[in-house]
């Protein structure tokens, strides 16, 4: 334990707590003052002008990180038929209707996202009390309700993320893997900060990227201006 808090500490002390730094430079400062025996996740956090307790200040959505997440996702859909065999075709681990409703509710959950066709959710309401709270259930304004199956789980095998703003109006997501490297890092970052840019709901009023700050799993949060964002798209 002594050896891991000499690491972080001589980690923290590279990070000056009273800069902002540039998004190149934070993602650089995450990537190298990465300590940890395993590849960590990179993650950020933006702070938004938005209070989610009205509902026309919510912010939620999707985005296929252009390098995706460093992490094999699991796909289970629930279809029949054509769309079934599409599924699997297209990358899906599992695929099938009433048979992995009754595996999960015997407590199988080997799978990390679900989707299912519109005439499915019938069958997939009936595990809302296993999936919700895990936040499993397919979503049609995630795109994880939907006929084109295929579509769906290519995007999330290429490295689709969600994301929703928490109750004190932040919201967190990870960027990828410390081994991906700061170009790749910093191409999912510009990607995530576009979308997040374009779901400001018309009723936030004032700053809307109050704060952004880019960690590792075990390293410093590294604060970045806000004010440059303009420069990931440069």
């Amino acid at each position: 334990m002594a050896t891991r808090g000499k690491k972080h500490e001589a980690a923290t002390e590279k990070v000056d707590s009273l800069r902002k730094y540039t998004f190149r430079e934070a993602v650089q400062l995450a990537v190298d003052t990465s300590h940890a025996k395993f590849d960590e996740t990179v993650d950020i956090a933006v702070r938004l002008g938005v209070d989610p307790r009205h509902a026309d200040q919510m912010v939620r959505g999707t985005v296929v990180l252009p390098h995706g997440v460093g992490k094999t996702v699991r796909v289970l859909v629930f279809a029949k038929g054509e769309k079934e065999k599409e599924a699997l075709e297209a990358g899906a681990d599992y695929a099938g209707s009433d048979e992995y409703m009754e595996q999960i509710q015997k407590g199988w959950l080997e799978f990390d996202k679900t989707i299912a066709t519109p005439d499915m959710m019938t069958v997939v309401s009936k595990l809302g009390r296993i999936l919700g709270p895990r936040g499993m259930m397919p979503n049609a304004k995630l795109g994880t309700v939907t006929f084109d199956v295929a579509k769906a789980v290519k995007e999330i095998k290429a490295g689709k993320i969600d994301f929703k703003v928490e109750k004190a109006g932040i919201v967190h997501a990870p960027m990828g893997k410390v081994s991906f490297g700061a170009t790749k890092l910093l191409e999912n970052v510009a990607a995530f900060v576009d979308t997040i840019q374009r779901l400001k709901p018309p009723a936030s009023k004032g700053t809307y990227l109050k704060s952004i700050a880019i960690s590792t799993t075990m390293g410093p949060g590294v604060k970045v201006d806000p004010g440059y964002v303009k420069d990931l798209f440069a």
